[in-house]
């Protein structure tokens, strides 16, 4: 019967997915679309459906024949609330038969989607379950965000210390899934000095200049290609106007690798680079003339860590989600990615990231798209690693 439901109800679940995009949910300001999931949530006829102190929205589908009180093993399945764009970015989705074109349409509207049908497919097909089954639209995932909504799930929800197995739906797909999680660091730097007009004050340093060969000096350390590991520049901020010497500069740098002590080396790299940068343009201002008004200084503050971690090769999880691919006649390709699911398998709980079917491109830009063309392979596939989970844990 639930598998009916997914398959009688296309429309709805697009319908959805193009009310929700229609959102915004920018970094730390996921508030509107948390209380539209809430409303949502309610209406499907899941239970204790509450909005936490980090904006995670939560609901419940309580085992079959447990007592609420029950304070034995769940499963959670959750999807971010959040997306990579600003606030201020305009959204005008386009609804197209099976297709949606939206900022957000796929990474998460897919997943949030996704996740919404699975609790009416499961509610209105009766199923029975062994086990509590948790579903989380969480906030934090994107950018800066820095998985802050999972970390309030594992370190202070009620929930913490119950779960057994956590499936992440991120984005669009039905062929692969993410059981490797890619470490990431990510750093704020700020170098600042006095300013001043760009020819009465020539000879002052310049922080945007020193910034500038601060990152060209980080851009040229080598990066192996096993185990992958990358650098990226992903914004530059800084100055006033083009005849100002600017009193201010700012960059974020993000590194991501499979390897801890990677990412250990490209810190050491960003500090040295910096502060030679900053060496070499103050030694120059000190002897050129109008160099007296004042010298650079900087900061390198950490903004982001993900931690990395694997699914163990003899992990239920992925016992399971190969026997459903096996099953559905899929072919299980295992990523690597950096997910809400870094989180719970760098503390050992068994986690995974997949799609929620259909098919997507354009991702983190304005022109994302989502089709729905094979949406409900996706979701069964999903919904029958859910079930299976749910007894391992009821076993448990």
């Amino acid at each position: 019967m639930a598998f009916a439901w997914l398959h009688g109800n296309p429309k709805t679940i697009m319908d959805w997915q193009a009310e929700l995009v229609q959102i915004p949910a920018p970094p730390f300001g996921e508030k509107a679309r948390g209380e539209w999931l809430a409303a949502r949530f309610a209406e499907a006829g899941l239970q204790q459906v509450e909005t936490d102190a980090a904006g995670n929205v939560w609901g419940v589908l309580a085992a079959t024949g447990l007592p609420p009180e029950s304070t034995g093993p769940v499963v959670l399945l959750s999807a971010h609330l959040d997306t990579v764009f600003p606030a201020g970015t305009p959204i005008h989705a386009v609804l197209e038969g099976d297709r949606l074109k939206a900022p957000g349409a796929c990474d998460n509207g897919a997943g949030l989607a996704g996740m919404l049908a699975l609790a009416h497919a499961l509610i209105r097909g009766g199923v029975e379950l062994p086990a509590p089954l948790v579903f989380v639209g969480n906030v934090g995932e994107e950018g800066e965000g820095d998985l802050r909504g999972v970390r309030h799930v594992y370190q202070q929800s009620a929930w913490a210390g119950r779960i057994a197995a956590h499936v992440v739906l991120d984005g669009a797909g039905a062929d692969t899934a993410v059981t490797q999680a890619i470490g990431c660091s990510r750093y704020q730097v700020n170098i600042t000095g006095p300013g001043g007009h760009s020819f009465t004050d020539a000879g002052t340093p310049n922080p945007i200049a020193a910034l500038a060969v601060a990152l060209a000096a980080l851009a040229a350390v080598d990066v192996p290609e096993e185990p992958r590991t990358t650098v990226n520049f992903g914004t530059i901020r800084g100055g006033t106007s083009v005849n100002s010497i600017p009193e201010n500069a700012q960059a974020a740098v993000d590194f991501r690798s499979t390897a801890p002590e990677q990412l250990v080396r490209l810190e050491v790299a960003l500090h040295r680079a910096v502060e030679d940068a900053i060496t070499r343009a103050n030694a120059q201002a000190k002897n050129a003339p109008g160099g007296g008004r004042g010298l650079l200084s900087y900061s390198v503050a950490k903004i982001g860590e993900r931690p990395a971690a694997v699914l163990p090769e003899e992990s239920p999880l992925l016992a399971a989600l190969r026997a459903v691919d096996r099953h559905l006649g899929l072919r299980t390709d295992l990523r690597l990615g950096s997910t809400d699911a870094n989180l719970p398998l760098s503390l050992g709980v068994p986690a995974l990231s997949l799609g929620a079917g259909g098919e997507g491109g354009a991702a983190h830009t304005l022109g994302e798209w989502y089709c729905a063309k094979n949406r409900e392979l996706g979701l069964r596939r999903v919904l029958l690693l859910t079930l299976t989970m749910l007894e391992w844990a009821a076993e448990q």
